[in-house]
C-alpha cells in the first residue's frame, strides 16, 4: 500500500505537467500565429500601423485587467474551473477571429478585431493565471525548474506559430490557421477536465497593493515589463519590417522568428534548474540577461547613429541573442516574487500564488500593450530602427536600476554593529 501511494503522487504530478504543457503550448501558438500575416492582412482591410499596434495592445490591456481580478479571486472561482473556462473561451475566439476576413474593410473589420481580441485576452488571462498558480502550488520546491521546463512548450508554441501560420496562410488562406488551432484548443478542454487535480484553499485578506510596497518586487515588475514590451513590439512590427526591407514572403518571416523563440525554448529549462539550485544567482541572471537584451535591440535595426547597414544575417543573430537573454531574465522573476511575498508575511497557499501569478500576468500585459502601441507609433513616425533602440533603452535602464539596488543592499548589509555596541542597543 505504501509503495502504491508513493507512485500515485508522481503520476498525478506527471499528468499535471502534461496538462500545463498543453495549456502553454496551445495558448502561445494561438497568440504567435498572428505575427507573419495579420499585420499585412489588416493593412489591406484599411488599418494603419498605429491601429495594428492598438489591436495587439488591446489584447494586453484586457489581459492585464483579467489577470488582476482573476488572480485575486482564484480561490473563490476555483483554479481548475478558471483554467478550463479560459481555454474554452480562447478556442471560440480563435475560431471567430478566423472569420473576420469576411467582414467588410474599414471600421467594421477594425471594431470586430478589437472585440474578439479583448474577449480572447480574458480567456487567456484565466488559463495562464491559474496555470502559474497551480504549478507553484503543486511544485513548491522546484518552481523555477518546472516553469523553465514548461517554457519549452511555450517556446514550441512561439516557434511553430509563425511558420505554421505563415505556411497555412499562403497555402489555404486566412481562415484555415485559426480554424485548426481553435479546434485544437477545444480538444484541450475535456483533456484538462479529466487530468487536472482539484485544489481547495481558503481565501486570503492580503492585496496586490501590499505586494508593491516592497521595492524589490517593483523592480522585478519593471524588468518583466521591459521583456514583454520588447516581445509585443516585435509581434506588431517585425513582419512588416522584414517584408519591406528584405523582400521576404510571410513564410520566410515565420522562419526568421525561429531565431527569437528557439534560443528561449532551449535556455529556459537550464536556467530554471540552475536558479532553483542556486537561488542567489537569480538577480545576476536578470541583470546579465537584461544587458544582453539591450544590446540585441540596439543592433536589431541597427540603431541609426551607429551607421551600420541593415543586414538579414545580423537581424537573425540579434533575434537569437534577444531570445536567449529573455530566458535568462524572465525565468527567475516569478519564483523571486514568490520569495519576496513570503518575506512580506503572505501566507503560503493558493491565494498568495494566485495574486503573484495575477501580478506577473498584469505587468506582462502592460508591457505587451506598451510595446505594440508605442513601438507602432515610433515605427510609423520615425523608423523601425529607432523603435528597436527605444526598447533597448528600456532594458538598459532596468539593468541600471537593478545594479544600483543590488549595490545599495550590499552596502546596507555591510554596516554591521560592533559586538559591544550591539549589546548596548539590545539592552
Amino acid at each position: 500500500y505504501s509503495a502504491l501511494s508513493d507512485l500515485i503522487v508522481p503520476i498525478s504530478q506527471i499528468l499535471t505537467l502534461i496538462s500545463m504543457a498543453s495549456v502553454n503550448f496551445s495558448s502561445m501558438i494561438c497568440y504567435s500565429i498572428l505575427g507573419p500575416f495579420f499585420p499585412d492582412e489588416a493593412v489591406k482591410k484599411g488599418a494603419s500601423q498605429t491601429v495594428i499596434g492598438l489591436i495587439f495592445g488591446c489584447y494586453a490591456v484586457c489581459n492585464l485587467i483579467g489577470s488582476l481580478i482573476l488572480g485575486k479571486y482564484i480561490v473563490q472561482i476555483g483554479a481548475k474551473f478558471m483554467l478550463v473556462t479560459g481555454l474554452f473561451v480562447s478556442s471560440g475566439c480563435t475560431i471567430l477571429f478566423g472569420l473576420l476576413n469576411r467582414v467588410p474593410a474599414g471600421p467594421a473589420f477594425i471594431s470586430l478585431c478589437f472585440v474578439v481580441r479583448s474577449v480572447d485576452a480574458v480567456g487567456f488571462a484565466a488559463a495562464m493565471t491559474s496555470s502559474f498558480a497551480m504549478t507553484a502550488k503543486i511544485f513548491p520546491n522546484n518552481v523555477a525548474t518546472v516553469l523553465g521546463s514548461l517554457e519549452i512548450f511555450t517556446g514550441l508554441g512561439l516557434i511553430l506559430g509563425p511558420p505554421v501560420g505563415g505556411w497555412f496562410y499562403q497555402s489555404f488562406g486566412y481562415e484555415v490557421p485559426f480554424m485548426l488551432l481553435g479546434c485544437f484548443l477545444l480538444i484541450m478542454v475535456p483533456f484538462n477536465i479529466y487530468v487536472l487535480p482539484k485544489i481547495d484553499a481558503d481565501p486570503s485578506k492580503d492585496s496586490f497593493i501590499r505586494l508593491l510596497t516592497k521595492v524589490k518586487i517593483v523592480l522585478i515588475c519593471y524588468v518583466i515589463f521591459t521583456l514583454s514590451a520588447g516581445l509585443g513590439f516585435l509581434d506588431a512590427t517585425l513582419s512588416l519590417y522584414a517584408i519591406n526591407t528584405f523582400g521576404l514572403s510571410t513564410g520566410y518571416v515565420g522562419l526568421i522568428m525561429l531565431g527569437l523563440s528557439l534560443p528561449y525554448c532551449l535556455a529556459s529549462p537550464l536556467i530554471g534548474y540552475f536558479t532553483d539550485k542556486y537561488p542567489a544567482t537569480r538577480s545576476w541572471f536578470m541583470v546579465t540577461g537584461g544587458a544582453a537584451t539591450a544590446l540585441g535591440f540596439c543592433l536589431l535595426g541597427p540603431v541609426p547613429f551607429l551607421h551600420i547597414p541593415s543586414q538579414l544575417w545580423l537581424l537573425i543573430i540579434m533575434l537569437g541573442v534577444i531570445g536567449f537573454s529573455l530566458g535568462m531574465t524572465a525565468i527567475p522573476t516569478f519564483p523571486e516574487i514568490i520569495t519576496c511575498a513570503y518575506e512580506q508575511g503572505y501566507e503560503e497557499g493558493l491565494s498568495t500564488l494566485g495574486m503573484v501569478s495575477g501580478l506577473f500576468g498584469a505587468v506582462w500585459s502592460l508591457g505587451m500593450f506598451y510595446g505594440p502601441v508605442v513601438g507602432g507609433l515610433i515605427t510609423q513616425h520615425l523608423s523601425f530602427e529607432w523603435a528597436a533602440a527605444v526598447q533597448g533603452g528600456l532594458a538598459f535602464f532596468a539593468v541600471s536600476i537593478s545594479l544600483f539596488s543590488m549595490y545599495s543592499m550590499k552596502i546596507a548589509e555591510g554596516f554591521v554593529l560592533p559586538n559591544t555596541l550591539r549589546t548596548a542597543v539590545q539592552l
